[in-house]
């Protein structure tokens, strides 16, 4: 209840309060939902996070994407890759299930998905100025940068919340290869692949 109802407000303001800017709304959310990491020790059993709260979320950001049978497409879900928010919802519920008793993996996949990634977008579309173009994507050197620095401090963040020790190192490596595999991830299918190999690395190097 607590992910619907934390969702559900999110969905409110990017669509009411920032419906005139759907760049900005959906950068909002795409980064807003990353803090749902906060509330990952509420869960008790991994079927409930991966398959009552996480996986819904799939159906759900397809019937709001322009693939949708339904035709429901936003402002703010049209503003970016199609699939984007369908890709963020399945890493979540893999990385839910799979790692359920160690959430502090959990959210490494998770704020390098929603706080590196978004600001790599957000900067990089408003201040990026020098660019590179890779499998027909437009990247830039200052988004690349700010997804760099944005996954290591939430990185930080998360690991401090969850009482795990801080390898600065470890971290940084890990959020180097998430700003390379964001950097060589086409059409918004690094939802999926930073996440994923973000928590990944870190499980497997920590």
């Amino acid at each position: 209840l607590c992910v619907y109802s934390y969702v559900a407000i999110l969905l409110l303001i990017s669509e009411k309060v920032l419906k005139k800017h759907p760049f900005i709304s959906r950068k909002f959310l795409h980064i807003m939902v990353g803090n749902i990491f906060f509330i990952l020790p509420l869960f008790e059993h991994a079927w409930v996070m991966s398959f009552i709260a996480a996986a819904p979320f799939i159906l759900l950001t397809f019937l709001f994407s322009p693939y949708s049978p339904l035709k429901t497409v936003t402002a703010t879900s049209a503003a970016g890759h199609g699939l984007g928010l369908v890709y963020y919802s399945i890493s979540w519920t893999i990385l839910a299930y799979v790692f359920f008793d160690k959430p502090w993996v959990i959210s490494i996949g998770i704020v390098a998905m929603s706080y590196g990634d978004g600001f790599a977008s957000l900067i990089g579309n408003i201040y990026g100025r020098h660019t590179y173009k890779i499998f027909q994507d437009t990247k830039s050197i200052e988004g690349s940068i700010a997804m760099f620095f944005f996954t290591i401090v939430m990185g930080v963040v998360a690991l401090v919340y969850y009482g795990q020790r801080i390898n600065l190192p470890v971290i940084a490596g890990v959020a180097l290869v998430a700003t390379i595999i964001e950097a060589i991830t086409p059409k918004g299918a690094d939802n999926l692949t930073v996440s994923l190999s973000s928590a990944l690395l870190y499980y497997a190097i920590a």
